[in-house]
Order: structure tokens, then C-alpha cells, then sequence
């Protein structure tokens, strides 16, 4: 059996979403996280992978492209002991006022 990941291929009744639409500005500053953790050799592309595969099937279903990223990245910092849970809690949250 594939994991939730692995879809393509599979009959769906689903229609593909297939319209064009513009980076969130948190989108656009998690892709460039990924860039910028990758050229410093913190993380790479299959680490990022590895962490976006571990995400449970519901958590992955209802996540968002750039959300699963988000969660990887948290996951990777965490376990490269770069930064904890709590210091990226605590960090997110301030920024996460900012775009009230």
C-alpha cells in the first residue's frame, strides 16, 4: 500500500485544482528558508523529504504545499538541535501578529 504521499495515479473523482495563484508572503519566505538552510548545508533536499513523508496521513491531507515544508522544517531544526519547539512557538508567534 502507498503512503498518503505517494498519489499519483490514483483514481480519484476529486478534480485537480489546476488555477494559477499568487505566494503568500509566508509561502514565498518558506521557500526562501529552504534555499537558505540548503546553501548553509543545514538541510537538504531529502531530509526535507523525509520530514514532509513522516507527517501523518490527516495531518498531511489537510496541510497546504507549503505547510507540509513549514512542518518539516520545524522538524529538521528540532532534531539538528538548531533551534527547539519552543523557541520557533515562540518566534512564530510574534511574527504571526504582524499579519493580523
Amino acid at each position: 500500500m502507498n503512503a498518503v504521499h505517494d498519489m499519483g495515479g490514483v483514481p480519484s473523482e476529486d478534480p485537480i485544482d489546476r488555477s494559477e495563484h499568487q505566494l503568500m508572503e509566508w509561502e514565498r519566505r518558506t521557500g526562501a528558508l529552504v534555499d537558505v538552510l540548503r546553501e548553509k548545508q543545514l538541510i537538504n533536499t531529502d531530509e526535507l523529504r523525509r520530514g514532509i513523508e513522516a507527517i501523518s496521513p490527516d495531518e498531511y491531507r489537510r496541510l497546504g504545499y507549503y505547510e507540509r515544508w513549514s512542518a518539516s522544517l520545524e522538524t529538521l531544526l528540532v532534531e539538528k538541535g538548531l533551534l527547539t519547539t519552543e523557541e520557533i512557538d515562540k518566534r512564530a508567534a510574534v511574527v504571526g501578529q504582524r499579519w493580523v
